[in-house]
């Protein structure tokens, strides 16, 4: 089937009646809609020419007059009106190389494209882009765009992602910022390959694309217990991630005194692996690196605490919450806070190891529905069990092993409210204002937003 078939067009869509499903959208405004930027790039207009195409194959053509960015409401077959670009490279970190055998296919998916990084924040390498592509992201304006970076050095690079594009990548870097495109990026920092001083010129290498750069990540290589035949990586020491800390810390720290913004900064993470405290919630500025996991606790925090301070009375209840142990003291944390505050609050905390990709993967949205129900079975789980909304795929009540929530909830005894990664949410969770229980998707297999997620 053609990618650009529309399949829906919304009841308060500007072409309500004037458009139907089963037609191609071919051009608007004489402009060739190739995908789902083209789409949105050219319907921003306030006066649009669509050219369609009938299922009978006839060509006709629709005026339309209306607000300026308002959305035309048209669904289409595929989302991005086009196939995903997959990833051409083999990089010696890929954690998707890590998953263990068995898992739902699309699981196993990489995908390295420049239009998912704009409308979805995913990150890409640059390996995958054409000329045409560089060309299009500069006259479209495609902003932000997300870049895994992980060294500029072309030599390093090219041996981290395995590829012998992936040198090119600065120079594009540096087109995209004489044009005015906004980058995020990402370093995943792997001792003895891209960190030390090779971690040092690549900071200085992204700071003199500032501000076109807006914001960095160091976060430290994930490693499963899944990596026979992989290169061989060494993970990260309490020592080492130390090292890291400070090198990133004091360079963030010149950042701030030249440019008036830190720059760069260390995931969680990699406080957590160096046994140091996390720094004060406002370090991390605007927070665009949540994504990455950077400051994302301290955020938590901040929001649990403000919504702490207006929260009603709890209602009593006896409640768990199981979370993955990277947060798991943290979580502790505010719940000690707010049975301070109420002593009515009957709560606890349940940290759930990773046994399925491995116990040195301790963050919460990697928690799988069988860890939890080995680990948890027989405990005392209260009346209500809360989990992160991140332990589940987006779109569908399941866990990344598959196991339906509802199965989980079943084996367990007892009903799991999957609770947004926001302070203010756990805090009304807590208290007994519950989020709905996500009902499963009537067909548990392939969805078009659930490939690339």
């Amino acid at each position: 089937m053609p990618q650009n078939v529309i399949k829906h067009v919304d009841a308060e869509s500007p072409l309500a009646g004037r458009v139907h499903p089963g037609e191609r959208l071919l051009s608007i405004n004489g402009k060739l809609i190739r995908d789902v930027l083209d789409y949105k790039f050219y319907s921003y207009d306030r006066d649009l020419l669509l050219e369609l195409k009938t299922p009978e194959d006839k060509l006709r053509l629709v005026r339309l007059r209306k607000a300026e960015g308002q959305d035309l409401g048209l669904d289409f077959a595929t989302y991005l009106m086009d196939r995903p670009r997959s990833c051409a490279n083999r990089c010696v970190f890929c954690f998707i190389d890590q998953n263990p055998p068995g898992m739902r296919k699309s699981i196993y998916f990489k995908d390295d494209d420049a239009r998912l990084s704009f409308l979805m924040g995913c990150y890409i390498t640059l390996t995958n882009l054409t000329e045409r592509e560089i060309r299009r992201i500069i006259d479209l304006r495609v902003s932000p765009v997300n870049i895994s970076v992980h060294a500029t050095d072309p030599a390093l690079r090219t041996h981290l992602l395995g590829n012998p594009r992936a040198g090119e990548a600065l120079d594009i870097m540096r087109r995209f910022a004489a044009a005015g495109i906004t980058m995020n990026c990402q370093i995943v920092c792997c001792p003895g390959l891209n960190d030390g001083a090779a971690l040092e010129r690549t900071m200085e290498d992204l700071k003199a694309l500032h501000p076109a750069v807006r914001s960095v990540s160091v976060v430290p290589v994930g490693l499963t217990d899944h990596r026979a035949g992989l290169p061989e990586l060494t993970p990260f020491t309490p020592q080492r991630a130390a090292e890291t800390v400070e090198r990133v810390t004091q360079f963030g720290n010149k950042c701030v005194e030249e440019l008036g913004t830190r720059l760069v900064f260390c995931s969680d993470e990699l406080y957590l692996l160096a046994g140091l405290p996390l720094p004060p919630d406002e370090f991390y500025e605007a927070h665009v690196q949540l994504e990455n996991g950077v400051g994302m606790l301290r955020l938590l925090e901040a929001e649990f605490t403000l919504a702490l301070q207006c929260a009603d009375a709890p209602d009593g209840r006896p409640f768990s919450i199981a979370t993955g142990a990277a947060a798991a003291p943290m979580i502790e944390k505010l719940l000690f806070s707010a049975k301070k505050k109420y002593d009515k609050l009957n709560g606890r905390v349940y940290t759930v190891r990773n046994d399925f990709f491995g116990r040195s993967v301790t963050v919460a949205g990697l928690v799988t529905g069988g860890d939890l129900i080995a680990q948890l079975r027989g405990r005392d789980l209260g009346e209500r069990l809360l989990i992160s909304a991140d332990m589940l795929r987006r779109e569908e009540a399941d866990f990344l092993d598959s196991v339906p929530l509802s199965a989980a909830a079943e084996a367990l005894g007892v009903p799991i409210y999957p609770v947004a990664c926001d302070g203010g949410a756990l805090c009304d969770a807590m208290f007994g204002s519950l989020p709905p229980i996500p009902a499963p998707l009537p067909q548990a297999e392939e969805t078009e937003y659930n490939k690339y997620n």
